[in-house]
Protein backbone atom coordinates (compact mmCIF):
# COMPACT_ATOMS: atom_id res chain seq x y z
CA UNK A 1 0.00 0.00 0.00
CA UNK A 2 1.41 3.44 -0.87
CA UNK A 3 2.24 6.09 1.66
CA UNK A 4 -0.53 8.58 2.39
CA UNK A 5 -0.99 12.31 2.99
CA UNK A 6 -4.03 14.24 4.21
CA UNK A 7 -4.97 17.87 3.58
CA UNK A 8 -8.54 18.07 4.93
CA UNK A 9 -9.37 17.09 8.50
CA UNK A 10 -11.09 19.08 11.24
CA UNK A 11 -9.11 18.32 14.40
CA UNK A 12 -12.08 18.49 16.78
CA UNK A 13 -13.91 16.14 14.44
CA UNK A 14 -11.00 13.69 14.46
CA UNK A 15 -11.38 12.74 18.13
CA UNK A 16 -11.80 8.96 18.22
CA UNK A 17 -14.71 7.56 20.28
CA UNK A 18 -12.35 5.94 22.79
CA UNK A 19 -10.60 9.27 23.36
CA UNK A 20 -13.94 11.09 23.73
CA UNK A 21 -15.08 8.50 26.29
CA UNK A 22 -11.90 9.07 28.31
CA UNK A 23 -12.43 12.84 28.17
CA UNK A 24 -16.09 12.41 29.22
CA UNK A 25 -15.01 10.40 32.24
CA UNK A 26 -12.55 13.14 33.13
CA UNK A 27 -15.31 15.77 33.06
CA UNK A 28 -18.19 13.65 34.38
CA UNK A 29 -20.27 13.63 31.18
CA UNK A 30 -22.53 10.90 29.78
CA UNK A 31 -21.62 9.78 26.26
CA UNK A 32 -24.53 7.35 25.79
CA UNK A 33 -26.68 9.65 23.60
CA UNK A 34 -23.76 10.13 21.18
CA UNK A 35 -21.57 7.03 21.33
CA UNK A 36 -22.95 3.49 21.20
CA UNK A 37 -20.98 0.26 20.69
CA UNK A 38 -17.79 2.25 20.24
CA UNK A 39 -19.12 4.44 17.41
CA UNK A 40 -20.70 7.88 17.09
CA UNK A 41 -24.43 7.78 16.37
CA UNK A 42 -26.37 10.44 14.48
CA UNK A 43 -29.26 10.51 12.01
CA UNK A 44 -29.03 13.77 10.09
CA UNK A 45 -26.90 16.91 9.81
CA UNK A 46 -28.48 18.42 12.94
CA UNK A 47 -27.80 15.38 15.13
CA UNK A 48 -24.30 15.09 13.61
CA UNK A 49 -23.61 18.66 14.77
CA UNK A 50 -25.00 17.84 18.23
CA UNK A 51 -22.62 14.88 18.60
CA UNK A 52 -19.75 16.95 17.22
CA UNK A 53 -20.40 19.82 19.62
CA UNK A 54 -20.75 17.47 22.59
CA UNK A 55 -17.38 15.87 21.85
CA UNK A 56 -15.65 19.18 21.07
CA UNK A 57 -16.77 20.51 24.46
CA UNK A 58 -14.76 17.76 26.19
CA UNK A 59 -11.48 19.33 25.06
CA UNK A 60 -10.94 22.23 27.41
CA UNK A 61 -7.33 22.49 28.55
CA UNK A 62 -4.04 22.81 26.73
CA UNK A 63 -3.16 19.24 27.65
CA UNK A 64 -6.52 18.04 26.28
CA UNK A 65 -5.75 19.60 22.90
CA UNK A 66 -2.17 18.34 22.87
CA UNK A 67 -3.50 14.82 23.56
CA UNK A 68 -6.04 15.18 20.74
CA UNK A 69 -3.46 16.16 18.09
CA UNK A 70 -0.96 13.55 19.30
CA UNK A 71 -3.60 10.80 19.27
CA UNK A 72 -4.83 11.63 15.76
CA UNK A 73 -1.47 12.10 14.04
CA UNK A 74 -0.04 8.98 15.70
CA UNK A 75 -3.01 6.95 14.41
CA UNK A 76 -2.49 8.40 10.92
CA UNK A 77 1.19 7.47 10.95
CA UNK A 78 0.30 3.95 12.06
CA UNK A 79 -1.78 3.68 8.87
CA UNK A 80 1.08 4.82 6.62
CA UNK A 81 0.58 8.60 6.51
CA UNK A 82 3.68 10.79 6.27
CA UNK A 83 1.90 14.17 6.24
CA UNK A 84 -1.18 15.70 7.85
CA UNK A 85 -2.81 19.11 7.68
CA UNK A 86 -5.48 19.82 10.28
CA UNK A 87 -8.10 22.56 10.35
CA UNK A 88 -8.01 24.45 13.64
CA UNK A 89 -10.68 26.81 14.93
CA UNK A 90 -10.04 29.83 17.16
CA UNK A 91 -13.82 29.79 17.79
CA UNK A 92 -13.48 26.42 19.55
CA UNK A 93 -10.64 27.81 21.62
CA UNK A 94 -12.87 30.64 22.80
CA UNK A 95 -15.64 28.25 23.85
CA UNK A 96 -13.08 26.30 25.88
CA UNK A 97 -11.91 29.47 27.59
CA UNK A 98 -8.48 29.32 25.95
CA UNK A 99 -6.84 32.06 23.93
CA UNK A 100 -6.29 31.21 20.26
CA UNK A 101 -2.54 31.23 20.97
CA UNK A 102 -2.79 28.77 23.90
CA UNK A 103 -5.02 26.49 21.81
CA UNK A 104 -2.70 26.64 18.80
CA UNK A 105 0.42 26.08 20.91
CA UNK A 106 -1.22 23.06 22.55
CA UNK A 107 -2.15 21.46 19.22
CA UNK A 108 1.38 22.18 18.00
CA UNK A 109 2.76 20.43 21.06
CA UNK A 110 0.66 17.35 20.26
CA UNK A 111 1.86 17.37 16.65
CA UNK A 112 5.46 17.62 17.84
CA UNK A 113 4.95 14.63 20.14
CA UNK A 114 3.49 12.57 17.29
CA UNK A 115 6.40 13.50 15.00
CA UNK A 116 8.95 12.51 17.67
CA UNK A 117 7.33 9.06 17.91
CA UNK A 118 6.48 8.37 14.27
CA UNK A 119 8.17 10.88 11.95
CA UNK A 120 4.87 12.25 10.64
CA UNK A 121 4.98 15.88 9.50
CA UNK A 122 2.01 18.06 10.44
CA UNK A 123 0.78 21.58 9.76
CA UNK A 124 -2.21 23.67 10.86
CA UNK A 125 -4.74 25.62 8.78
CA UNK A 126 -6.50 28.23 10.87
CA UNK A 127 -10.17 28.36 9.83
CA UNK A 128 -12.93 30.88 10.17
CA UNK A 129 -16.50 29.57 10.35
CA UNK A 130 -19.13 30.96 8.00
CA UNK A 131 -21.87 30.59 10.63
CA UNK A 132 -19.96 33.00 12.92
CA UNK A 133 -20.03 35.92 10.47
CA UNK A 134 -17.59 38.10 8.56
CA UNK A 135 -15.96 39.81 11.55
CA UNK A 136 -15.22 36.48 13.24
CA UNK A 137 -13.63 35.18 10.03
CA UNK A 138 -11.47 38.30 9.69
CA UNK A 139 -10.40 37.90 13.34
CA UNK A 140 -9.33 34.33 12.57
CA UNK A 141 -7.36 35.58 9.55
CA UNK A 142 -5.64 38.25 11.63
CA UNK A 143 -4.71 35.67 14.24
CA UNK A 144 -3.35 33.29 11.57
CA UNK A 145 -1.33 36.11 10.03
CA UNK A 146 0.29 37.31 13.24
CA UNK A 147 0.55 34.23 15.47
CA UNK A 148 3.99 33.27 14.17
CA UNK A 149 3.60 29.58 15.04
CA UNK A 150 5.92 27.60 12.73
CA UNK A 151 3.26 24.93 12.11
CA UNK A 152 0.53 27.43 11.09
CA UNK A 153 0.95 27.60 7.33
CA UNK A 154 -2.56 28.05 5.94
CA UNK A 155 -5.89 29.81 6.28
CA UNK A 156 -9.34 28.61 5.30
CA UNK A 157 -13.07 29.05 5.80
CA UNK A 158 -15.39 26.18 6.75
CA UNK A 159 -18.93 25.97 8.13
CA UNK A 160 -22.35 26.02 6.53
CA UNK A 161 -22.02 27.00 2.85
CA UNK A 162 -25.57 28.32 2.93
CA UNK A 163 -24.48 31.14 5.26
CA UNK A 164 -23.06 34.35 3.79
CA UNK A 165 -21.44 35.03 0.41
CA UNK A 166 -17.86 34.17 -0.43
CA UNK A 167 -17.20 37.67 -1.69
CA UNK A 168 -17.82 38.89 1.88
CA UNK A 169 -14.64 37.04 2.96
CA UNK A 170 -12.26 38.49 0.39
CA UNK A 171 -10.60 40.78 2.94
CA UNK A 172 -10.01 37.91 5.37
CA UNK A 173 -8.26 35.89 2.68
CA UNK A 174 -6.19 38.89 1.60
CA UNK A 175 -4.98 39.32 5.20
CA UNK A 176 -3.77 35.71 5.12
CA UNK A 177 -2.38 35.88 1.60
CA UNK A 178 -0.33 39.01 2.37
CA UNK A 179 1.81 37.08 4.88
CA UNK A 180 2.24 34.06 2.60
CA UNK A 181 -0.24 31.63 4.14
CA UNK A 182 -1.67 28.92 1.90
CA UNK A 183 -5.31 29.46 0.92
CA UNK A 184 -8.11 26.89 0.90
CA UNK A 185 -11.87 27.27 1.19
CA UNK A 186 -14.79 24.88 1.63
CA UNK A 187 -17.12 24.99 -1.38
CA UNK A 188 -19.19 22.65 -3.50
CA UNK A 189 -20.28 20.25 -0.77
CA UNK A 190 -23.80 21.11 0.42
CA UNK A 191 -24.16 23.78 -2.27
CA UNK A 192 -23.88 23.26 -6.03
CA UNK A 193 -21.30 24.14 -8.67
CA UNK A 194 -22.03 27.86 -8.29
CA UNK A 195 -20.37 27.74 -4.87
CA UNK A 196 -17.15 26.43 -6.43
CA UNK A 197 -17.23 29.05 -9.18
CA UNK A 198 -17.70 31.82 -6.59
CA UNK A 199 -14.69 30.48 -4.65
CA UNK A 200 -12.51 30.61 -7.76
CA UNK A 201 -13.77 34.06 -8.79
CA UNK A 202 -13.58 35.81 -5.41
CA UNK A 203 -11.06 33.90 -3.27
CA UNK A 204 -8.59 32.51 -5.86
CA UNK A 205 -7.57 29.58 -3.64
CA UNK A 206 -4.89 27.05 -4.55
CA UNK A 207 -7.13 24.36 -3.05
CA UNK A 208 -10.84 23.84 -2.49
CA UNK A 209 -12.25 21.80 0.38
CA UNK A 210 -14.56 19.26 -1.30
CA UNK A 211 -15.35 21.03 -4.60
CA UNK A 212 -16.99 17.87 -5.91
CA UNK A 213 -20.24 19.54 -6.98
CA UNK A 214 -18.21 21.15 -9.77
CA UNK A 215 -19.02 17.97 -11.68
CA UNK A 216 -22.45 19.52 -12.38
CA UNK A 217 -20.81 22.01 -14.77
CA UNK A 218 -18.38 20.61 -17.41
CA UNK A 219 -16.98 24.09 -18.16
CA UNK A 220 -16.14 24.54 -14.48
CA UNK A 221 -14.44 21.14 -14.36
CA UNK A 222 -12.27 22.21 -17.30
CA UNK A 223 -11.45 25.47 -15.52
CA UNK A 224 -10.39 23.64 -12.35
CA UNK A 225 -8.17 21.35 -14.41
CA UNK A 226 -6.70 24.24 -16.41
CA UNK A 227 -5.98 26.37 -13.34
CA UNK A 228 -4.49 23.44 -11.42
CA UNK A 229 -6.70 23.99 -8.37
CA UNK A 230 -6.47 21.01 -6.03
CA UNK A 231 -9.68 19.41 -4.72
CA UNK A 232 -9.66 18.04 -1.17
CA UNK A 233 -12.10 15.15 -1.72
CA UNK A 234 -13.75 13.32 1.20
CA UNK A 235 -15.55 10.24 -0.14
CA UNK A 236 -17.13 8.73 2.98
CA UNK A 237 -18.14 12.13 4.33
CA UNK A 238 -19.93 12.99 1.10
CA UNK A 239 -21.88 9.73 1.13
CA UNK A 240 -22.71 9.90 4.86
CA UNK A 241 -24.04 13.45 4.46
CA UNK A 242 -26.01 12.46 1.31
CA UNK A 243 -24.08 14.74 -1.04
CA UNK A 244 -23.97 11.59 -3.21
CA UNK A 245 -25.95 8.42 -2.66
CA UNK A 246 -23.12 5.94 -3.12
CA UNK A 247 -19.54 5.44 -4.27
CA UNK A 248 -20.94 4.60 -7.71
CA UNK A 249 -22.41 8.11 -7.87
CA UNK A 250 -19.32 9.88 -6.56
CA UNK A 251 -17.52 12.04 -9.16
CA UNK A 252 -13.97 11.38 -7.88
CA UNK A 253 -12.99 9.14 -10.84
CA UNK A 254 -14.66 11.49 -13.34
CA UNK A 255 -12.83 14.51 -11.92
CA UNK A 256 -9.55 12.61 -12.05
CA UNK A 257 -10.20 11.51 -15.63
CA UNK A 258 -10.96 15.14 -16.58
CA UNK A 259 -7.48 16.16 -15.46
CA UNK A 260 -8.41 17.68 -12.09
CA UNK A 261 -5.94 17.39 -9.23
CA UNK A 262 -7.73 15.35 -6.56
CA UNK A 263 -6.71 14.16 -3.10
CA UNK A 264 -8.19 11.75 -0.55
CA UNK A 265 -9.14 12.96 2.92
CA UNK A 266 -11.18 11.89 5.95
CA UNK A 267 -12.90 15.18 6.99
CA UNK A 268 -14.35 14.20 10.43
CA UNK A 269 -13.30 10.54 10.32
CA UNK A 270 -14.97 8.77 13.28
CA UNK A 271 -18.32 10.43 12.58
CA UNK A 272 -18.34 8.92 9.11
CA UNK A 273 -16.88 5.59 10.28
CA UNK A 274 -13.79 6.15 8.22
CA UNK A 275 -10.09 6.90 8.42
CA UNK A 276 -7.54 8.08 5.90
CA UNK A 277 -6.56 4.44 5.34
CA UNK A 278 -10.19 3.56 4.68
CA UNK A 279 -10.48 6.40 2.15
CA UNK A 280 -7.50 5.00 0.23
CA UNK A 281 -8.91 1.46 0.55
CA UNK A 282 -12.29 2.66 -0.75
CA UNK A 283 -10.67 4.33 -3.76
CA UNK A 284 -8.86 1.06 -4.51
CA UNK A 285 -11.97 -1.09 -4.12
CA UNK A 286 -14.65 1.19 -5.57
CA UNK A 287 -12.68 2.90 -8.35
CA UNK A 288 -10.17 0.13 -9.19
CA UNK A 289 -7.19 2.35 -8.35
CA UNK A 290 -3.93 0.44 -8.05
CA UNK A 291 -0.99 1.35 -5.79
CA UNK A 292 0.60 3.46 -8.52
CA UNK A 293 -2.58 5.51 -8.97
CA UNK A 294 -2.95 5.95 -5.20
CA UNK A 295 0.70 7.00 -4.86
CA UNK A 296 -0.01 9.64 -7.52
CA UNK A 297 -2.86 10.97 -5.33
CA UNK A 298 -0.44 11.21 -2.40
CA UNK A 299 2.05 13.03 -4.64
CA UNK A 300 -0.67 15.53 -5.60
CA UNK A 301 -1.36 16.14 -1.90
CA UNK A 302 2.30 16.67 -1.02
CA UNK A 303 2.81 19.01 -3.98
CA UNK A 304 -0.24 20.98 -2.80
CA UNK A 305 0.81 20.96 0.86
CA UNK A 306 1.31 24.25 2.66
CA UNK A 307 4.95 23.57 3.55
CA UNK A 308 8.33 25.04 2.69
CA UNK A 309 10.33 23.68 -0.26
CA UNK A 310 12.78 21.75 1.91
CA UNK A 311 10.03 19.88 3.76
CA UNK A 312 8.18 19.20 0.50
CA UNK A 313 11.34 17.76 -1.06
CA UNK A 314 11.86 15.54 1.98
CA UNK A 315 8.29 14.24 1.82
CA UNK A 316 8.52 13.56 -1.93
CA UNK A 317 11.79 11.72 -1.26
CA UNK A 318 10.05 9.51 1.28
CA UNK A 319 7.26 8.84 -1.18
CA UNK A 320 9.66 7.94 -3.98
CA UNK A 321 11.69 5.67 -1.71
CA UNK A 322 8.55 3.77 -0.79
CA UNK A 323 6.86 3.58 -4.17
CA UNK A 324 9.77 2.27 -6.23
Amino acid sequence: MPLKAELHCHIEGAAAPELVIRQAQKYGKDTSPYIQDGSFVWRDFTSFLAAYDFSSDLFRTEEDYARLADHYLTSLARDGAIYSEIFTSPDHAGKAGLSPKAYTDALGEGMTRAKAKTGIEGRMIVTGVRNAGVESIEQAARFAARCGHPLVTGFGVAGDERMGDLEDYVRAFEIAREVGLGITVHAGELMGWESVEAALDHIRPSRIGHGVRAIENPDLVRRIADEGVVLECCLSSNIALKVFDSFADHPFPALLAAGCKVTLNSDDPPYFRTSLKREYDSAAEQFSMNDKALAAVTRTAINAAFVDKKTKAMLLGRLDGKSR
